[in-house]
């Protein structure tokens, strides 16, 4: 009797387990929910003059439409992915799709600037659903033989989603008006959730880290007064009573927000994960790269159709090669091939350097055409695609692998604020120097077509186009140094720290 069991149990364990023969169509579904929500991310950068038309949207309130998304989304992803593992990935999923689809709809229907904030926040909490569970669907329904191919899939195009914003925003707004690119997500959420009801197996972990719903409100609120502040300077003075206040309120909330993490049995943050050099080198890479990637692809936008004239769909064109590189590097395993052989310092040096040079070559060579600008788009899309894999390595490498949720889940919750910050301090960058610019009778304008409308003459006109030239290209300039610090800082932190490790 007993051998036979034995017996038993030999032959079922020589079985290999049964693939989920609709795993690639799971795999489509996600990633197409992946695409959208990374899509709205840098969708609306090429909406911008169209927002300012219709809904009257001074230049601050476009920030706070980009922002809004970027900033709820960051500070729910931890808080999310802990609700997943506790209460379901296929619920939370699903969830994340319904909750997208009716902010979609409440963004593409909106008729003022208050509206858009509002819906894009909404949108925010649900693509902070789906991103947290996407990953972990596919470490579900694919076995290890699979899981590194699929993941490599999942990530091109998560790159892509991020890039091609432009392209697929000037595509629509070509042919539509600009709540296209909101309605646009409706058929994608509602194919999401049919296919995820019914294809996608549920699973959870009852015991896992209880959500830190306090945790997630303070690092919101933290965040959003920190760049409420930023985007109200240029406008209301640096010094005013109101900016002040908001980054005072922003910083010490961030501040209750690393005391609360450090005393709560599950914290959203693990503050410990900051003592070490090589977490603490990759997350400052990760973040500064998220910086000068959204900060750059919000002035590109306006760039091209501002000061060189070009129409949405020309500008997504025109911005297309840096999602192209990113792609086309990722998918040929160009980044994960030379880490191995160079190192993850001199990987994320590289990157970022390439990344900061690409920024430069855009702001000095493309300020009066685009053949600069092209070099400077490659160069870019050249450095992400190098300095990411290496990030995510030293970041995955520097936890513990019981932790490897929590560490990725922090990590996409600083590359989102950092895409938040890019465009904040940038956009206050360029809102300055576009002020301090400004002739006579445009001054006190708070967008490039309210200057022109306030314009007297041709030298009027010329002045205030110069203005906002000169604005655009001191923003991109200043990220090209935030992102060169913070490729150098990066690479000796982590430098340090394998050096360490050895002579530990």
């Amino acid at each position: 009797m007993t051998a036979t069991t034995a017996d038993t149990s030999g032959a079922t364990a020589e079985i290999p387990p049964r693939r989920n023969p609709t795993r690639w169509v799971i795999l489509g579904v996600i990633c197409l929910a992946q695409l959208t929500v990374l899509l709205d991310n840098t969708v609306l950068n090429v909406a911008i003059p169209s927002l300012t038309a219709d809904l009257g949207a001074s230049t601050s309130d476009v920030q706070w439409m980009l922002n809004a998304y970027s900033l709820v989304q960051a500070g729910l992803l931890l808080t999310a992915g802990n609700a997943a593992d506790r209460y379901g990935r296929k619920k939370m999923l699903m969830a994340g799709l319904a909750l997208f689809g009716i902010g979609s709809l409440a963004a593409g229907l909106s008729e003022s600037t208050g509206q858009l904030i509002a819906a894009r926040a909404g949108m925010g909490v649900g693509g902070a659903l789906l991103m947290t569970t996407t990953l972990a669907v596919i470490m579900q329904v694919f076995d290890a033989d699979e899981r590194a191919k699929a993941i490599g899939l999942w990530g091109a195009v998560s790159s892509l989603g991020f890039a091609a914003g432009p392209l697929v925003g000037g595509t629509l707004l070509n042919h539509f008006w600009w709540g296209a690119i909101f309605l646009v997500n409706l058929p994608v959420a509602a194919l999401g959730l049919l296919a995820v009801a019914r294809l996608v197996p549920e699973s959870k972990n009852p015991s896992g880290d209880r959500p830190d719903l306090l945790g997630a409100l303070l690092s919101t609120v933290g965040m959003a007064g920190v760049t409420f502040a930023i985007i109200s300077g240029p406008e209301h003075g640096w010094t005013s009573a109101r900016v002040l206040a908001s980054a005072g309120v922003g910083l010490v909330v961030l501040a209750a927000f690393a005391l609360w993490e450090q005393r709560i049995p599950h914290p959203m943050l693990d503050m410990h994960f900051f003592r070490d050099s090589r977490f603490v080198g990759a997350v400052s890479g990760s973040v500064l790269v998220a910086f000068g990637m959204g900060g750059s692809l919000f002035l590109l936008a306006q760039h091209l159709q501002l000061v060189l004239g070009y129409d949405p769909l020309e500008t997504g064109l025109r911005m297309s090669p840096l999602a192209l590189m990113i792609v086309l590097l990722n998918l040929t395993g160009v980044g994960a091939r030379l880490l191995p052989k160079v190192g993850t310092p001199a990987s994320i040096a590289g990157g970022m350097t390439l990344l900061a040079a690409g920024l430069a070559a855009v702001a000095v060579l493309g300020a009066d055409g685009y053949g600069g600008m092209l070099l400077g788009l490659v160069l870019m899309g050249s450095g992400i695609a190098l300095s990411m894999p290496a990030m995510a390595t030293a970041i995955m490498s520097a936890i513990p692998p019981e932790k490897a949720g929590v560490g990725a889940g922090v990590n996409g919750t600083l590359q989102e604020s950092g895409n938040g910050l890019g465009v904040a301090v940038l956009g206050a960058v360029l809102n300055s120097r576009f002020a301090a610019l400004l002739p006579a009778a445009a001054v006190g304008a708070g967008s490039l077509p309210e200057a022109l409308s306030r314009a007297r003459t041709d030298a009027d006109r010329s002045a205030i186009a110069d203005a906002f030239a000169s604005g655009v290209r001191a923003s991109q300039l200043v990220g090209a140094g935030a992102v060169l610090v913070g490729g150098v800082l990066a690479a000796v932190l982590l430098w340090r720290a394998e050096r360490k490790v050895v002579r530990g």
